[in-house]
């Protein structure tokens, strides 16, 4: 029988919990085989009670794995049966709306025994390079051609892996060395948080976990509340648009601070797009808990009892609740703008707390190099696929500048220039920050970034863009300037569309310029001793600095020649 405990004793648990899940988030950045997983971070790791209720989640990775796998649990057990849960055993799958919203995610579950009983399970999700299919872009039109599907099943019974599974994974996609150790990596990860659970356990003398999660869930679901009780209690509706594959999307959104539970209902929201930038509910739902968690109780850690009371419902085939079998391959795209729709409605309930709108979306795109077609290749020349994480401008916020080339909300890294290159025959030829991307404000936009990539010689390839804010680029809060608008183009002028698969030929290089957050407040409000920060910084242009913000000839002319003498400002 496990012994009663104190708070102070359970408190010292759940502070563990939360150390246990990070080690097992961080394993599975130093085993990873992925670029998108070790260099970026685009993972989640969490730990679940044996009823399938996340107790703690791993700071390292992104909200909308995490947010969306606290859902994923459940349908592992109801998939599996409880019956059929043995010690040794790890479940699999990719499954779009019983997981995170995208093939390219593979969420892996592992029940945790402890003498001999299950006590709860590890569960962890990774974006693998490749799953088959088109590729990671926009163009399919329904889930079937976006790549290899694994329905929740078994990938190891009582420790024996399925080695015919991983012959069906490995014939069906580019990358298979890469993808079987993505796999295997999320396996091992998983009993990496099992060991450490099994050693508080015995440390503190729990026969299960069930005194912890009652602790946990009791108290995270009452903090959450009392916050949420705090806040006026009426409602506000919130809209954006978006550029979309080949027409706009509007979000809309209601958001109703209901007492004990805040509600976003997304009634209003363009349908189902034929191209693959569906969202599925489970993903859309993560990010629009996340906006309003971050606004509100940002401190209290993330389980199932804190993220209970923020509710989320949108109609069927509208394109934050697409259902099987849409295309889904990029559902970031949309579900990474639904917590600059949440922030514009939760702004008219509670001013002054929110950011104004950023890049939104990360500024990722996809290269599949391959051997020149038209004069031979290079002996030896080989197929690569080459998967980069790259960010836009975060928004301004009321107190503070916006985080330049920085991932809100999804929080994944940036793709470091040497990684992206050692990954395959590609060559990053500039990535800087973008000058004058960031918009005016009294706090200033994050910058978005320039980046040029081509392939090394004897090589052409396609790429696939994942890019928005071209025609809509992110809208100032209370009077806040624009952010810089995303441009992508071949170093010949040849125009290039946002989205969707494109050619690029021998000796060719592709020109983008990612964009930039918004600015907050009256932009003649700013300090000037920050302007004149910026534009030592080279942040902002003196045209700019002049024109906007109303810096003089001689403050330029001193901000300049501090520069020329190494002087910082």
């Amino acid at each position: 029988m496990t012994k009663a405990h104190s708070e102070v004793a359970y408190q010292v648990m759940w502070n563990r919990l939360i150390s246990v899940v990070e080690e097992q988030a961080q394993a599975l950045v130093r085993t990873a085989f992925s670029t998108s997983v070790r260099e970026a971070g685009d993972l989640s790791a969490g730990v679940y009670d044996a009823q399938g209720r996340m107790l703690a989640q791993a700071v390292t990775g992104t909200p909308g794995h995490v947010n969306a796998m606290a859902d994923a649990v459940a349908h592992f057990i109801r998939r599996i049966g409880r019956d059929n849960i043995f010690e040794g055993d790890v479940y699999i799958t990719n499954d779009p709306w019983e997981g995170t919203g995208h093939l390219h995610d593979i969420t892996m579950v592992t029940p945790s025994f402890h003498k001999g009983k299950m006590v709860g399970f590890f569960a962890c999700t990774a974006h693998v390079v490749d799953i088959g299919g088109r590729g990671f872009g926009a163009d399919a039109h329904s889930v079937y051609e976006e790549g290899l599907y694994i329905p929740i099943m078994k990938f190891a019974q009582r420790g024996q892996v399925d080695e015919t599974l991983t012959r069906i994974m490995r014939g069906n996609v580019r990358e298979p060395d890469q993808l079987i150790g993505d796999v295997y990596a999320l396996a091992t990860c998983n009993e990496i948080g099992h060991r450490r659970l099994v050693d508080m356990m015995t440390e503190f003398d729990l026969d299960d976990l069930e005194g912890i999660a009652h602790f946990i869930l009791d108290n995270s679901r009452r903090a959450t509340i009392e916050r949420i009780a705090a806040l006026p209690q009426t409602s506000a509706d919130g809209e954006m648009t978006m550029d979309g594959f080949d027409r706009p999307i509007t979000l809309k959104c209601k958001v109703s601070v209901m007492g004990d539970r805040i509600v976003t209902d997304f009634a209003g929201t363009s349908g189902v797009d034929k191209k693959g930038i569906n969202c599925p509910l489970v993903y859309a739902k993560a990010y629009a808990c996340y906006a309003l968690k971050v606004a509100i109780a940002p401190e209290i850690p993330n389980n199932a009892a804190s993220l209970a009371p923020f509710e989320v419902v949108a109609p069927e085939d509208t394109i934050v609740n697409a259902r099987h079998p849409a295309p889904v391959a990029l559902r970031h795209i949309v579900g990474h703008f639904v917590p600059d729709a949440v922030f514009d409605a939760f702004d008219k309930i509670v001013p002054g707390l929110v950011p104004a709108e950023g890049a939104g979306c990360l500024c990722n795109f996809q290269v599949s190099l391959r051997p020149r077609s038209d004069l031979p290749a290079p002996t030896g020349a080989r197929r690569a696929e080459v998967l980069t994480f790259n960010s836009g401008g975060a928004g301004a916020r009321p107190m503070h500048d916006g985080l330049n080339a920085t991932a809100f909300p999804s929080g994944v890294m940036t793709m470091p220039v040497e990684a992206t290159e050692h990954a395959g025959p590609v060559i990053i030829w500039r990535k800087e920050l973008r000058p004058d991307s960031g918009g005016a404000g009294k706090t200033r936009g994050g910058l978005g970034q320039y980046m040029e990539v081509g392939a090394q010689e004897g090589y052409e390839f396609d790429i696939q863009a994942m890019l928005d804010r071209a025609d809509h680029p992110a809208r100032g809060r209370r009077g806040g300037g624009a952010g810089g608008a995303t441009t992508i183009a071949q170093d010949d002028g040849t125009p290039m569309r946002v989205k969707g698969k494109q050619f690029v030929p021998h000796g060719r290089k592709v020109m983008m310029a990612f964009p930039g957050g918004a600015g907050y407040g009256d932009p003649a409000e700013r300090p000037k001793d920050q302007v004149k920060r910026d534009l030592a910084r080279g942040y902002i242009s003196a045209e700019i600095a002049a024109r906007v913000y109303g810096l003089t000839k001689d403050d330029i002319a001193i901000v300049g020649a501090a520069n020329a003498k190494g002087d910082v400002l």
